[in-house]
Parts: C-alpha cells; sequence; structure tokens
C-alpha cells in the first residue's frame, strides 16, 4: 500500500520533484511553524534555509568565513550575524537559547571528536530540535572559493546520530548515483540528476543507502 494509498499523490511528493526538493522541504516542515529562533552554524553564503527564513521570526547566522557572510547578509537570509569560530557558539550564546540549532554540510568539516563536540554544544543551545545535514560516509574535498573551511576532513554514519536519539533521514538519492559536490555521476547531469530523484524514496526509507543524512533530534522528547 502506498503513502495515503494514492498513487498520483505519492509520485507527486516523492519522485516528481527537482533537484534536492525532498531536503528543502522536510527542513522547512521541521522548522517553520514550530520553531520561532533558529541558530544557523556554519550558514555559508546561501543556507539551505534561504527560501523561507523570513517564515521564522528570528534566525541568526554564523559562520567563520567572512566573504560568506556578507554574501548571506546581501541575499537578507538571516536577521542577524556573527563572524566567529563556529565551536565559539556555546559560548556566545546562552543555554537553550534558541529553538532550534541547525549545522547543514558542516559537520564532516571537523575532525570526527570534534565534530562530537560539535554536537554536544548544538544539542546544549537547543530548546526543541537539532538538525544535521551531512554526507554518508567520507567524501573527500579540498579548499574552494578561497575558503580553507571547506576541506572535509571526517565522515559520518547513520549509527552515529541514531546512538544520540537522532531520527535518521537519507537525502539525495541512492549513494553510487553521486559523487563530489553531490553531483550526479552519469552525464549529461539532468539525465543522472533524474536518476537520482528517482530513488529519492527508497533513500529517504533506507539512509545507509543514500548519499546524504538528514538528522533531526527532538529535545523535548529527549
Amino acid at each position: 500500500m502506498l503513502p495515503g494509498g494514492n498513487l498520483f499523490q505519492f509520485l507527486k511528493r516523492e519522485v516528481l520533484v527537482g533537484e534536492h526538493q525532498v531536503f528543502h522541504r522536510t527542513l522547512k516542515e521541521a522548522l517553520v511553524g514550530t520553531c520561532d529562533s533558529v541558530l544557523d552554524i556554519g550558514c555559508g553564503s546561501r543556507s539551505p534555509l534561504h527560501s523561507f527564513s523570513k517564515q521564522i521570526p528570528r534566525t541568526v547566522g554564523i559562520d567563520g568565513h567572512s566573504a560568506s557572510i556578507e554574501r548571506s547578509r546581501a541575499a537578507g537570509i538571516h536577521g542577524e550575524y556573527h563572524q566567529m569560530e563556529l565551536m565559539d557558539a556555546g559560548r556566545r550564546f546562552g543555554p537553550k537559547s534558541f529553538d532550534a540549532v541547525v549545522a547543514l554540510d558542516v559537520i564532516e568539516h571537523f575532525e570526527k571528536q570534534d565534530g562530537f563536540r560539535l554536537l554536544e554544544m548544538m544539542e546544549s543551545l537547543a530548546r526543541k530540535r537539532v538538525i544535521i545535514f551531512t554526507p554518508n560516509g567520507f567524501l573527500p574535498q579540498d579548499e574552494w572559493d578561497s575558503n580553507v573551511h571547506q576541506v572535509h576532513r571526517s565522515g559520518w554514519e547513520v549509527y552515529d546520530f541514531e546512538l544520540r536519539g537522532y531520527r535518521v533521514t537519507g537525502m539525495s538519492g541512492w549513494k553510487p548515483l553521486r559523487g563530489d559536490y553531490a553531483l550526479p555521476r552519469i552525464r549529461p547531469f539532468r539525465i543522472g540528476s533524474r536518476l537520482s530523484i528517482l530513488t529519492e524514496p527508497f533513500a529517504t526509507r533506507f539512509p545507509k543507502h543514500a548519499f546524504q543524512l538528514l538528522a533531526i533530534r527532538d529535545m523535548e522528547a529527549s
């Protein structure tokens, strides 16, 4: 039996979608309407929150790269910005000072032990929810855009999050179909992208086989 018992609605919601649309939709559903304040750790120049950040009363972006902060500020994605070392957020903001704390494509830039410290800090800052988005396993990446923070230093698996009470959803389709910077391996890109999108329902339900992971922990239930 398909979700909702309606084949057309299932296809419309899960398959007939654009690139990374499932991720953006799931992220929005986790934040808008339930969280009045969000701290975006490592917000970069174009945070995935950009399409709906105006629907959240207070959003704060922090990043260690000044050019990324300025581009994000120019785009008006967040209402407040701080250029700072990401691990200093625990000292800058008090415990339980935000409804939600997110780190999207960030934790893989830390060594593994420092990544666990990042999780602990985020969990201390969040009243309601912590959200992590990261590649499934180690994905090599060097410095780019004149930003040394772009180097990947660790890989994260489903169990890393589940053991801490996160629920994990697979994102971006079946893992073998994407490579560097989440670009499709199959050329031309539009065909590779469509093939990846077609596998999203499978990857969503079986995150160990997905290219990326979306991990959400509800702090109120912990």
